[in-house]
Formats: structure tokens, C-alpha cells, sequence
């Protein structure tokens, strides 16, 4: 096949950086500014977490393997990741919201990455996804963000103007908790639109399927930060609905990546917690998760029922276990069956610990960071909260 006819819709095998092939779509075709009459091709490696996608050039292109694509077998392809089942509701066009469209309308507006990298503080970080930032920044290499306002902007001389002018230090929000250096600060969508409106499209880079955006209003940000003599610096968020009527104690979840495998994620969940409990009610992730957001919270309520029924003598239910955690019952009850921790006694279902998975458990503990202490948290529920600014 010539190149020149070889373009969106192809698969070939591409050679990947440690000089294997590997079988890849073409999602699609450019002209190369710097080599007239030379292309190059946004490819997605089959099989392959979508952040992998990257422009390679023809060099690395098995031209001869190339053929169209069979839609059929791109469609066996598709469907729940790691064995999860979708219920047929989610899987159906929503007649009100029509759901189904947009979904479909987002997978094709996002399969090429728009950004390839930003610059935030002192990291230099490689995109993952397409974030809609206004299109005069999709063509931009790099974007430069204010690592303390998150305000974005093309070149690094705008950057380093910014920065002289920039007072911001922290989120502007209340401070919420303190203990050592880590930080939590509140952000009303409502209040503080712009920067909301920042973390959504900087999430977004790191998250596939983030669909909020704009229409931040409804929704409270809790944003985590390390502090140090220059300021407080972003490590991660979550969003989280001020009214849910389904009980969702947290929409977004993201840790920034040079702050990932560092405990941060786990105490984010834990944190939200933590305000269901001050709330006095129960508290679960919005559905459905992400395959790395579902590990996350079964690994935060698998360590927090263990450590209950390891301490506690006695009975207890599934209720007992809700109010002392803040955690749904299903939650609850899907953790305990995946580590058959439920059994059927003397005609009844019973909690049972088994060595084996206490044993796990200590072995998991003992790689544990730190957590969130409860009783660092200075906070009340919205509707009857005073403004406090620790980090004034």
C-alpha cells in the first residue's frame, strides 16, 4: 500500500519505543510542517490504555501490514474492562438526557489529544487525554499553568510575566484542614468559577472520561495541597455534588501524576469520608467508576471494614458497619463478598475474618502512608458553615 494512501481507518503494526511491533488503529493523518510531502499518524495501540496514543511518523510504520479495519471485530473489541458488567440502562440510550449520544459525541470530539504537555510549577508532565481548552491552545506543544491561580497560557515569557503580578497562594477557599504540611481547602463552584472551571480542564488532561467541564455551580471542590515556604501546591481534588439525592459523596477524584503512588489518592477517598461522617450520613462515588478508581475505593473500604471487625467483639451487621464507616451498605456488601467474608451459618449470613485475609491485610497496612486525622479537620456542613482562613 502507498502512503499516501494510508490514513484513518487503517490498522498497521507500528514499532513501539523499545523497538517492538505492535498492532495499531490510525485515528488520524497530518501533514508534517517540517518535511513537505511527509505525513504523520495519531495511532492507538489495540489493547492499550488510550493515554498511550501518540504522532509517530512513517518511519515507524509497517506499511506493508496495513489494512482496513473490520468494524465488527473493532466492535467484539469494546465493552466493560476488567470483567465489570454494565447494567443494560447504561447501556441504553437515556430518552430525556439522551446520555448515549453524548457519549458517543465526546468519544469522537476526544480521540486525539490535544495537548501533548504541560508545565506546572516545577514539573514538566506528558497529557494523557484531550482536554477542551479554547482551541488557540490546541496547537501549542507545551501550556504553561500558574501552579497556585491554575490560569493557562501559551508561552513561557507570559508564564514569567504572570508570576510577578500572581498574589494567589493558595485555592481560594477555605482551609478546611491542616496537619504538618498537607493541606485541604473547600472551593465553592459558585464562588470561585474560574478556578474550578481550571481544575476541570486540567483534570481532564489526566482523566478519559470527565465530561464536567463548565457547569461547575452545583458542584464543591476539595483541593489538596503540600505546603511550603512559596505556597500551597496542588496535588489533587474532588469534586463533590452540594445536594446528591443518590448519596454521592464525591463526583471527580484525581491525584496530579508526579504526586501518584504516594498515598494521596487514598486519602483524598478518605477525606471524603470523613465529611459523610460530619454530615452524619452515608457516603458512596458517583457511578459508574474508572477501573483505577474502582480499585482505589475497594482498597479504602476493604482496609476500613478489616480494621473494624479485627477490633470489635461481638456481632455486628451490615448497618453496625455503615454507621461506624460512613460506607453504603452495597458498597459494604459487594467489598465483603469479593473476599467471601460472608458466610451462611445456622441459617443465617454471618461477617466471618479469615486468616488469610487478615494476614493480607497486615501485609498491605505495613506499606501504608500517612492518613487523614479526623481531628485536624475544622469543618461544618455547608448550610451552616462560617468562612475560616487558616492559611491567612
Amino acid at each position: 500500500m502507498q502512503q499516501q494512501q494510508l490514513g484513518a481507518g487503517f490498522e498497521a503494526q507500528c514499532k513501539w519505543r523499545d523497538g517492538t511491533y505492535h498492532t495499531v488503529e490510525i485515528v488520524e493523518k497530518r501533514a508534517r510542517a517540517d518535511a513537505p510531502g511527509k505525513f504523520e499518524y495519531y495511532v492507538h495501540y489495540t489493547g492499550w490504555n488510550k493515554r498511550l496514543d501518540e504522532w509517530v511518523g512513517e518511519d515507524r510504520l509497517d506499511v506493508s501490514s496495513a489494512q482496513p479495519v473490520d468494524p465488527k471485530a473493532k466492535k467484539k473489541k469494546k465493552g466493560p474492562k476488567q470483567g465489570k458488567k454494565r447494567p443494560a440502562e447504561e447501556m441504553a440510550p437515556n430518552p430525556v438526557t439522551g446520555q448515549f449520544e453524548h457519549e458517543k459525541e465526546h468519544e469522537e470530539i476526544s480521540k486525539v489529544r490535544n495537548i501533548q504537555k504541560i508545565e506546572l510549577g516545577r514539573y514538566v508532565v506528558d497529557t494523557w487525554y484531550f482536554s477542551p481548552y479554547p482551541e488557540e491552545y490546541c496547537n501549542c506543544e507545551c501550556i504553561y499553568m500558574c501552579e497556585f491561580c491554575l490560569k493557562y497560557m501559551k508561552r513561557k515569557e507570559t508564564l514569567l510575566r504572570h508570576q510577578t503580578k500572581c498574589d494567589v497562594k493558595h485555592p481560594p477557599g477555605n482551609e478546611i484542614y491542616r496537619h504538618e504540611t498537607l493541606s485541604v481547602f473547600e472551593v465553592d463552584g459558585a464562588k470561585s468559577k474560574i478556578y474550578c472551571q481550571n481544575i476541570c480542564l486540567l483534570a481532564k488532561l489526566f482523566l478519559d472520561h470527565k465530561t464536567l467541564y463548565y457547569d461547575v455551580e452545583p458542584f464543591l471542590f476539595y483541593i489538596m495541597c503540600e505546603q511550603d515556604s512559596r505556597g500551597y501546591h496542588v496535588v489533587g481534588y474532588f469534586s463533590k455534588e452540594k445536594n446528591s439525592p443518590d448519596d454521592y459523596n464525591l463526583a471527580c477524584i484525581l491525584t496530579l501524576p508526579p504526586y501518584q503512588r504516594k498515598g494521596y489518592g487514598k486519602m483524598l477517598i478518605q477525606f471524603a469520608y470523613e465529611l459523610s461522617k460530619a454530615e452524619g450520613k452515608v457516603g458512596t462515588p458517583e457511578k459508574p467508576l474508572s477501573d483505577l478508581g474502582y480499585l482505589s475505593f475497594r482498597s479504602y473500604w476493604t482496609t476500613e471494614l478489616i480494621e473494624i471487625l479485627k477490633s470489635k467483639r461481638g456481632p455486628l451487621s451490615i448497618r453496625d458497619l455503615s454507621k461506624m464507616t460512613s460506607i453504603k451498605t452495597e458498597d459494604i456488601i459487594s467489598t465483603l463478598q469479593s473476599l467471601n467474608l460472608i458466610k451462611y451459618y445456622k441459617g443465617q449470613h454471618v461477617i466471618s475474618l479469615t486468616p488469610k485475609v487478615l494476614e493480607d491485610h497486615e501485609k498491605h497496612m505495613a506499606k501504608q502512608t500517612r492518613d487523614i486525622e479526623a481531628k485536624y479537620l475544622h469543618w461544618t456542613p455547608p448550610a451552616t458553615q462560617q468562612p475560616q482562613y487558616l492559611a491567612e
